[in-house]
């Protein structure tokens, strides 16, 4: 059997490292001074240990709400006698400066903060302690890094203080010799970026995108050793590009912008060529978002020309005839260059084609959301028009960018979109487990982090695509918490509640007691019935109005503490307003009376249900014919279990219980026992208790119908329950009673015989 795509199961290291996490109290550390975590004194941990620590960390506090930061966390690194870091990457406003000031001590290599906004200057007086050391770093987005707070000398109680813009002038790389690979993506234009880079001698990769560069000279002093060079988003002009082809070590090359619009300057087939001529060594070139000034394709009839190529010399791009040989990459998103046949590169970004388009995904995610959610975008359309042929990268590289910019809607928007199409039935059949897991994953995380009406919808539909509730069972509580919000603002979208009440009620169907109470708990019975008031308010009988009812049918099963919530919460009141508010809405009247029936199943709740006005609703509800013959039935299943209670808890004069008894016996012998019904028991015990007994042999006349007509139509489904549960020795009870009616006998005998004649196979309990 063939792999599923993302079948790849998780590695023992991953595994144990977020146990650890999860648990280190239990596995790594104990308490010390101050009540804070410390490392066990007899832990010893390597830098390959140390750097998954905290890479696992990161992902667990960014995607797993489950999951508690611990405030001292990065204490944990403090000694490096006893754990070693070497490559650290943190990302977002969770960093602090205390956590860098923690592990000063350590000889770091790489150090990536990406994103870091609450990061200060204090973090850069951090950063001199790895200059020894340091070969890759990465500020990129850290918007304040260069800035005090408050002006004043920077005290640990400064942390929580508001900032105020005070640029720390007294930084400098001096030192940082062994400094590599330099991110400064985002860098404030009041810092002077020219004074900064001086004193960085052994630069061979460095990233300036966004940043105001009004000349590139400076750059000269790296010629002979820069090897990659981004000005993504940077304001060129002909004196910036004279000074990048002189820089004739480069192999990547990123000059692209974010959109073709507000930019002053064309890239010219003259530009482009002299770009080509000059850097002899380039393997990777990125122009996206570029406008052509003049043409630098060729004409129509030679694109067409043959079978695609990437040999230079065929190239459909003028300038990139002058290649020596293929580029590795070669970025054209947002250009009309990416729409030719003949590029001379293994890998493109474009919108193109599906492989363009995941090209863009993959190479602009984590540094340029912007672009990147335009990508998906576009992935977005191959997946609901036409077919997603790469499905596996498709789906980790959309969950990927949806992990990374949790806070940014224009991703959430567009991935949890894309992620609907590509987890519907089309493609179900190709994914694992696990895959599918990281699925719900993601998008419970847009749930819980977006309020706005696209994101919600999204989210909840894409959950439609799941097998509910088997495969959210192992996020159940959450899942349901998060459903149960949505659908507390009394003005919500229509459709997400439409669909959020569909959810809530697939999530209760088919799961055991213990979930059913849990859901209780968290305010599911209340919820629904304020749906069902707001509908009633409204006049209207709509799906929410059914499926809310549905729901609460469903929770109430078996569950006596959920159906004493409903009595408690006016529910009984809202069943009397329903039926009269809406006399001919059938599914309606067949879930209420489902979930008086689950009430009536609890002893000790029917009193509650013995009034006058309840037991005419119920008696009149037997002659329903609406929806076959499931209102009458369960009205009838109502009265069954209040009658097994006998005639001295019958406190009321009208109706007589003689004359209820009397109708539920000519509704029973109305019925035709080979209707096929809309219900499914997961147990007979409650039908099983009203057998035998001669109180009431009405009630036992009901149940052995209920089951006469159950074996009949599905035996494969309720022969072997029936006998799993100990029914034919309570059927054999029932015909040695004197008081059991010959017709109900009758109907014992054949329930007997059909399960007689059923050869065992093996149960299905399914719908």
């Amino acid at each position: 059997m063939a792999a599923k795509a993302g079948d790849n199961p998780e590695s023992l290291m991953a595994l144990a490292t977020v146990y650890c996490l999860r648990n280190l109290r239990r596995t790594m550390c104990c308490l010390g001074d101050k009540n804070r975590l410390r490392l066990h004194p007899d832990i010893f941990l390597p830098s390959e240990i140390c750097d998954k620590l905290v890479s696992a960390y990161m992902e667990l506090v960014h995607t797993n709400s489950n999951f508690e930061m611990h405030e001292g966390f990065f204490l944990l690194f403090s000694d490096p006698y006893s754990t070693r870091l070497t490559r650290v990457q943190l990302r977002d406003d969770t960093v602090r400066d205390r956590d860098l000031e923690a592990i000063v001590k350590q000889d770091l290599i790489e150090l990536h903060l990406n994103n870091c906004s609450n990061l200060t200057a204090r973090t850069l007086r951090a950063l001199c302690n790895f200059r020894q050391t340091l070969v890759s770093l990465s500020l990129f987005g850290c918007s304040n890094i260069f800035y005090r707070r408050g002006g004043a000398p920077l005290a640990c109680g400064d942390e929580d203080r508001p900032l105020r813009h005070t640029l720390d002038t007294e930084f400098s790389f001096q030192g940082f010799n062994r400094l590599r690979l330099l991110n400064l993506g985002g860098l404030s234009e009041e810092v002077d970026v020219e004074s900064l880079l001086k004193p960085l001698p052994s630069l061979t990769s460095l990233d300036l995108s966004g940043v105001l560069l009004p000349k590139l000279t400076f750059l000269s002093q790296w010629k002979d050793r820069l090897a990659s060079l981004v000005l993504y988003n940077v304001d060129l002009s002909e004196d910036h590009i004279h000074t990048i082809v002189q820089m004739t070590c480069l192999r990547h090359l990123d000059i692209s912008r974010e959109s073709r619009r507000n930019s002053k300057f064309k890239l010219t087939r003259k530009t482009l060529t002299a770009i080509v001529q000059s850097l002899v060594n380039l393997v990777s070139l990125d122009i996206s978002g570029h406008v052509m000034l003049d043409n630098c394709a060729v004409p129509y009839f030679e694109d067409a020309v043959g079978r695609p190529s990437i040999e230079p010399s065929k190239s459909s791009i003028y300038p990139f005839q002058e290649l020596k040989r293929p580029l590795q990459f070669l970025g054209l998103y947002d250009t009309t260059l990416c729409n030719l046949t003949h590029i001379p590169a293994y890998k493109v970004t474009g919108a193109k084609n599906e492989d363009q388009i995941l090209n863009a995904i993959e190479a602009y995610t984590e540094f340029r959301p912007e672009v990147a959610h335009k990508a998906i975008n576009h992935l977005f359309d191959i997946a609901r028009i036409q077919h997603c042929n790469q499905l596996l990268r498709a789906l980790q590289l959309v969950i990927t960018a949806l992990k990374l910019h949790k806070y940014d809607k224009s991703i959430q928007v567009t991935g949890s979109a894309a992620l609907f199409y590509l987890t519907n039935t089309e493609y179900r059949t190709d994914q694992s487990i696990r895959l599918r897991r990281e699925v719900i994953q993601v998008v419970l995380n847009g749930m819980e982090q977006y309020q706005e009406v696209t994101v919600q919808r999204n989210c909840c539909l894409t959950l439609c695509n799941f097998s509910i509730p088997e495969e959210l069972e192992f996020q159940y509580h959450r899942v349901n918490q998060l459903l149960l919000k949505i659908l507390e603002p009394a003005l919500q979208d229509e459709s997400i509640q439409r669909i959020a009440v569909h959810l809530c009620n697939a999530l209760v169907c088919q799961v055991d007691n213990d979930h059913k109470e849990a859901v209780g708990k968290m305010g599911f019975v209340t919820t629904m019935l304020n749906l069902i008031q707001k509908k009633l308010h409204d006049k209207m009988c709509d799906q929410v109005m059914e499926f809310s009812w549905s729901a609460l049918w469903n929770i109430t099963d078996e569950t006596p503490d959920n159906c004493e919530m409903f009595l408690n919460c006016r529910g009984m009141t809202l069943f009397l307003e329903c039926l009269q508010e809406f006399p001919d809405k059938q599914e309606l009247h067949r879930n209420m009376l489902g979930l008086l029936g689950n009430v009536a199943e609890v002893r000790a709740l029917r009193p509650q249900l013995l009034t006058p006005q309840f037991i005419s609703v119920f008696s009149d509800l037997l002659d329903s014919k609406a929806d076959g013959i499931e209102v009458s039935y369960n009205a009838c299943g109502v009265l069954s279990h209040i009658m097994f209670d006998g005639p001295d808890a019958w406190v009321m004069e009208e109706p007589r219980r003689e004359a209820v008894m009397e109708r539920m016996w000519e509704a029973i012998r109305s019925w035709d026992v080979n209707s096929r019904r809309n219900i499914n028991y997961r147990s007979f015990e409650p039908i099983l208790r009203l057998l035998p007994q001669s109180i009431a042999p009405v009630s036992q006349h009901w149940a052995t119908w209920a089951l006469y007509n159950l074996v009949s139509v599905y035996p494969s489904k309720y022969c072997p329950l029936l006998i799993k549960e100990g029914g034919i020795a309570l059927l054999q009870k029932v015909l040695e009673l004197d008081s059991s009616h010959e017709e109900t006998k009758d109907m014992a005998r054949k329930v007997m015989e059909h399960c007689g004649n059923f050869k065992e196979d093996p149960m299905d309990t399914s719908r």
